[in-house]
């Protein structure tokens, strides 16, 4: 039996995102040609973003495909960034690699960038981000909801201190395709989204940029993208990504309940079968699909691999780290002791994952953990 709970990483393709998609392989023109053919895949690629745009409260001018979340990130980043020449950015010590490394690499081009700390939850305090304003500060770049924990960020709140400050906020959302994604309510000005993670295929995603704003652009060439991101668009990857979005935006409320039950019954039985283990990230504010666990004493490289082996796959973490042996610096930051953090695994189900997938993991998991602590 194959078991797969590595939503976080990446989702599979819905099939009904696959019939859109294939519905529209056959246009083949350039989306900027003038010819009937290009003027076909035109409409379509307008039609994906009205129907992205509506979802998220937006106007269809505000929404920028891109071939994933990284370079929605990078674009939003940057594109502020290089527009500003210099100043002050704020983010977290947590962020998705992809804010992480974009932020460093702004540092060495004469930026200054802040890293706030989070509490034992992993979650950012408003009153921590207020105090690390400066005169200087352009833009704060804070998650909605965490890869490795789970946890949910206060983003309206966040995004309210800094309208009123007058600072933009962007907010990589990449994790939080079933939470609400307004962008009216959640007051923000710039958003990511990546389609591998919302049952869409894998190498689109989307830049939100509220319609003032102007950005510097990453790609220079035929002025795709209204100018803000060149390059020959992905029609039928556009296509899919708004069907994607759709479906999980009216399957919402039902997947989260789901989600929640049966994150409830894994703690209760790990609680009864496996005592000792930790449980990390907030307690309530938190994605229901996503479980991230501790096993002190133990590596959980060790575990991931053995549950490997026995055809259940998870992750130790955020999946562009994986390939990493040093603690997750989410976990660092959350002050998680050292011989507890190594011990982790996240666990993220699927919106077909069963009770009985539960039940099969935890019973390989018990056999797991009780041969390694044996070792």
């Amino acid at each position: 039996m194959k078991l797969y709970l590595d939503h976080a990483a990446a989702t599979p393709l819905d099939p009904r995102v696959a019939k859109k998609m294939q519905a529209v392989a056959g246009c083949s023109g350039n989306p900027s040609s003038l010819h009937i053919p290009g003027r076909i895949a035109a409409t379509v690629l307008e039609q994906a973003r009205n129907t992205v745009a509506a979802l998220l409260h937006a106007q269809k001018e505000e929404i920028i495909f891109t071939s994933g979340g990284t370079e929605s990130v990078n674009l939003a980043i940057k594109g502020v960034a290089f527009q500003k020449k210099q100043g002050h950015i704020i983010t977290t010590q947590i962020e998705h690699a992809a804010v992480l490394e974009t932020c460093k690499y702004l540092e060495s081009k004469g930026f200054s960038v802040t890293y706030l700390p989070v509490d034992k939850y992993g979650m950012v305090s408003v009153k921590a981000l207020e105090k690390a304003l400066r005169k200087d500060t352009f833009l704060i770049s804070i998650h909605y909801a965490n890869n490795e924990l789970g946890t949910i960020q206060p983003i309206p709140q966040l995004a309210a201190l800094a309208q009123r400050r007058k600072v933009l906020f962007h907010s990589d959302a990449c994790q939080a395709g079933g939470l609400i994604l307004d962008v009216e309510k959640l007051k923000v000005d710039l958003l990511s989204l990546n389609g591998a993670k919302i049952y869409g295929p894998k190498g689109v995603g989307i830049c939100y940029k509220r319609r003032d704003i102007m950005l510097e652009p990453l790609f220079h060439g035929g002025g795709q993208e209204q100018g803000w991101r060149s390059g020959m668009e992905n029609v039928a990857a556009a296509v899919g990504f708004a069907a994607a979005l759709e479906l999980l935006q009216k399957e919402e409320r039902k997947q989260e309940q789901k989600a929640i039950q049966l994150r409830r019954y894994c703690i209760q039985t790990l609680h009864r079968k496996l005592p000792d283990f930790v449980l990390n990230g907030h307690p309530t504010s938190t994605l229901p699909q996503l479980l991230s666990v501790s096993f002190p004493e133990l590596d959980g490289e060790n575990i991931f691999k053995s549950l490997d082996h026995e055809g259940i796959y998870v992750s130790t973490g955020s999946a562009c780290q994986s390939h990493l042996v040093e603690i997750s610096p989410v976990l660092k930051a959350m002050g998680l002791a050292e011989s507890t953090a190594r011990g982790t695994i996240r666990l993220s189900f699927g919106k077909d994952t069963t009770k009985k997938d539960i039940k099969v993991l935890i019973k390989k998991l018990v056999a797991v953990v009780g041969a390694l602590r044996k070792v």
